[in-house]
């Protein structure tokens, strides 16, 4: 891995205040939506808002096309250990586990799944870490 670039990570810039705004508001948004309509708010979520947010944001601060495209099949690979918690998490609240514990026991599950998907996708050519 190369050297992390910590002067950078904590210098804080109006750009960054401004990217901290918009991108909280799409959650924001999203949530407030979720109030009065649950599906469109999940759908709105499922959409890769989060990605292409990050993704303008590298192409704003003139990141290389190579790493917005290992960003973009990065990502692919990570949502992947994260679906089984879409369904497991309903099913677990729907069958009377506690929310707080349900979802401490998915994030479990799917630190499992992330490590599994490295492991195999490793064995294919494709690292991950």
């Amino acid at each position: 891995m190369d050297k992390i670039p910590w002067d950078q990570i904590f210098n804080f810039t109006g750009k960054d205040a401004a990217k901290l705004l918009i991108t909280a508001g799409v959650i924001l948004l999203v949530t407030k939506i979720q109030l009065f309509n649950d599906r469109l708010s999940a759908l709105l979520i499922a959409l890769p808002f989060t990605s292409l947010v990050a993704m303008a944001w590298m192409k704003l601060e003139n990141q290389s096309s190579e790493r917005i495209a290992n960003h973009s099949s990065g990502t692919f690979w990570f949502v992947l250990p994260t679906l089984p918690m879409f369904l497991i998490l309903p099913w677990m609240l729907r069958n009377g586990w506690g929310f707080w514990l349900a979802l401490g026991v998915n994030c479990l599950l799917t630190t499992g799944f992330f490590w599994i998907t490295v492991f195999v996708l490793r064995r294919f050519g494709i690292h991950l870490l």
